[in-house]
């Protein structure tokens, strides 16, 4: 084993995270050498401010957690992990601008984000053109990986792009199976925020819905930016639907469900995992009783192979809540790690100068027990893992009723 400098511990707030740093300051792109370390840089780019923070900061807390564990374990001999995090506020040119940065950054090797599908299209060129490896936590627009005309012919356009997460592709028919044969509803009113991830799942939510034999009773098109939805919430009311299915965030689908029970129409409000938020409770008040909202894989929770992460989240006693996305960026965080790893070992215990594209290669076979199951990627860079939940809210709380995968 190669004999390791004397490391001076270096106290270095960044992102909230302890960093050691090796004797000898360098440069960040070194590539460090027998009598040294060298530190990678993960990059995190999620919305840390905004609406929708309490997604973003479990995404940063999560990412951090996978560097600090490398770190204590020594995981890759000679490299110190370290996060540079930094806020999209949910906005495409933010995650531009952001992509940019880490880009310029020669010691960031990977990043773990976005969390929205519509930053992600902006960001993707950015990264590839860079051969800088992307692992989305929360990501699950079909195009992003299987390209615009999906439905018919999938293409892959971007090699550096992976997802731990599932796709509309799957939760949208996911969800229109259990409403239709488990709920038992027949007639359905559609909303959706217009984004690429809510018009998106929408659609495949739809078109299962209507196949199955359900009935769509109407559908409209919210301004995300408004918190005023009595008009809809009159249109649902006078259709006559016995369910809610709205594509987007919770942000707008907690008001749009306390204003449609308030209009007189007691039904379910049904979502994705983008409105599976305890926040989500909170704007929709006590009326949110019997909601429903589908998330990717199983609750993190009731999984032996997140015992680890859940007793490590709360000992670093994080402020925020891991929240949906904790246990996927954990895991996009580690399936960064374990690529920097393969390339170390092939490389005589150092990174080659050409790190990124390597690590890039490599995360294309990276396999490995995670938090939320067995992670690997297919040959458009999805998560092999299909598994879906059904949480319903109960008592203030979201609470599972089915877990499983798509059928179709």
């Amino acid at each position: 084993m190669r004999q390791r400098s004397l490391i001076a511990i270096t106290a270095a707030l960044s992102a909230g995270a302890l960093t050691l740093t090796a004797c000898g300051s360098r440069d960040s792109d070194d590539k460090g050498s027998d009598s040294g370390g060298t530190t990678v840089t993960i990059g995190v780019d999620a919305p840390l401010t905004g609406d929708l923070s309490a997604l973003g900061l479990g995404i940063k807390n999560s990412v951090d957690l996978a560097a600090k564990t490398a770190n204590k374990k020594k995981y890759v001999d000679g490299v110190t992990f370290k996060i540079e995090a930094l806020d999209d506020q949910a906005q495409p040119s933010s995650g531009q601008q952001n992509a940019t940065k880490l880009v310029a950054d020669k010691s960031v090797l990977g990043v773990v984000g976005p969390l929205n599908s519509s930053v992600a299209e902006s960001m993707q060129k950015v990264f590839d053109d860079a051969k800088l490896v992307e692992v989305s936590p929360a990501n699950t627009n079909p195009a992003l990986t299987q390209g615009t005309d999906w439905q018919n012919s999938k293409k892959r356009v971007y090699t550096s792009y992976f997802r731990t997460a599932t796709t509309d592709a799957i939760q949208g028919p996911f969800a229109a199976q259990y409403l239709f044969n488990d709920a038992k509803k027949k007639k359905v009113f559609v909303i959706d925020d217009k984004k690429t991830y809510g018009a998106g799942l929408a659609a495949t939510f739809t078109e299962e819905f209507k196949k199955l034999g359900g009935a769509v009773a109407g559908t409209e098109h919210i301004n995300p930016d408004s918190k005023d939805f009595s008009a809809i919430a009159t249109k649902v009311k006078n259709s006559g639907a016995d369910v809610v299915y709205y594509g987007g965030e919770y942000p707008q689908a907690g008001p749009l469900s306390k204003q449609i029970k308030a209009a007189g129409a007691k039904i379910p409000v049904v979502g994705g995992d983008g409105i599976y938020s305890a926040d989500f409770i909170k704007l929709a008040g006590a009326s949110a009783a019997g909601d429903l909202a589908t998330s990717v894989g199983a609750p993190v929770e009731e999984l032996p192979s997140a015992k680890e992460f859940v007793a490590n989240y709360k000992a670093e006693n994080y402020k925020e809540a891991y929240e949906a996305y904790g246990g996927y960026s954990y895991d996009s965080a580690w399936a960064i790690i374990e690529a920097v790893k393969k390339v170390v070992d092939d490389n005589d215990g150092k990174l080659p100068d050409d790190a990124r594209a390597k690590v890039t290669a490599a995360m294309q076979n990276v396999s490995f027990d995670g938090v939320t199951g067995k992670v690997a990627f297919d040959e458009f860079g999805d998560a092999t893992n299909k598994q879906l939940t059904v949480y319903a809210v109960e008592n203030g709380a979201w609470k599972s009723v089915k877990s499983g995968t798509y059928t179709g």
